[in-house]
């Protein structure tokens, strides 16, 4: 008796519009450039709706794809576009950024040609004074695999990961700049975004310019920096009706100054 009271409380929760506590969490997961943004987003979208949970997990955007796909996640986070290999996915824009080359502060280079850092990625270049810089042996800060930072990268410059002689692996933006602005002749790249907020709050590295456009928010924002990605949020059929509701807010105006906040742009609406 006590089973069939406590299903027919539940039901009428249902018809009347309450959703049952398992229907009130929602869990994200991948891309560690993408999280921070999706943090945001989610504790606002807590505070307008009461009793929902937004739970953000990183990975990369690869864990991402595989838990949306796997039902793992609700909603898996990529910084970059949807594959052929994924058309099985749906992809939800929620703000656009950069990738940037970065170095320490202190490194006097201050440009690189693509084919320099393809040379410094392969080995072929292995001291700064080799690029205009001082006689100093170059440290490579290469992404993990899974990172669709490293995916794009890749991409950009044409090269196999086979192909580059990394000193360094990292996971995230954090650990690359971390890694970068622990060592002066470091070289790495991360999200624009990121590494231009945290070298505006003293943190010493700086974004070079890639074919002369400086790696800025503004430059991704207008279209000109060359190297710029989508960051999505990705689901595999039709979305849970909370799910729904959470892309629909991402995707609005009422986050842009959370995306300006985490130096990302807001796409056009």
């Amino acid at each position: 008796m006590r089973l069939i009271a406590t299903c027919i409380f539940a039901i009428s929760l249902i018809q009347n519009g309450w959703t049952l506590a398992a229907d009130s969490r929602l869990t994200l997961t991948g891309s560690s450039t993408v999280a921070p943004l999706a943090l945001e987003i989610g504790k606002r979208f807590e505070k307008q709706n009461s009793g929902v949970r937004v739970d953000v997990q990183t990975g990369g955007s690869t864990r991402g794809v595989i838990d949306a796909r796997s039902g793992l996640a609700d909603i898996g986070m990529a910084s970059r576009g949807l594959k052929p290999t994924e058309a099985d996915l749906d992809a939800h824009i929620i703000a656009l950024d950069g990738i940037g080359i970065i170095l320490h502060r202190d490194n006097p280079v201050a440009a690189l040609s693509d084919d320099q850092v393809i040379a410094i990625y392969t080995g072929r270049i292995t001291n700064w004074q080799e690029a205009g810089g001082e006689d100093a042996r170059i440290t490579v800060v290469n992404k993990a695999e899974g990172r669709s930072t490293l995916e794009l990268f890749l991409q950009h410059f044409r090269l196999k990961n086979s192909a580059i002689k990394p000193h360094v692996i990292i996971g995230d933006n954090q650990q690359g700049i971390k890694t970068v602005a622990g060592n002066p002749n470091a070289i790495g790249y991360v999200s624009v975004g990121t590494a231009e907020f945290e070298a505006a709050r003293g943190t010493p590295i700086k974004l070079l310019p890639m074919a002369g456009i400086a790696a800025s928010v503004e430059n991704v924002r207008n279209h000109r920096f060359p190297l710029s990605r989508p960051l999505n949020l990705a689901t595999k059929g039709k979305p849970s009706a909370l799910a729904q509701r959470f892309i629909d807010f991402a995707q609005s105006g009422a986050v842009d100054d959370l995306i300006e906040s985490q130096y990302f742009v807001a796409p056009q609406r």
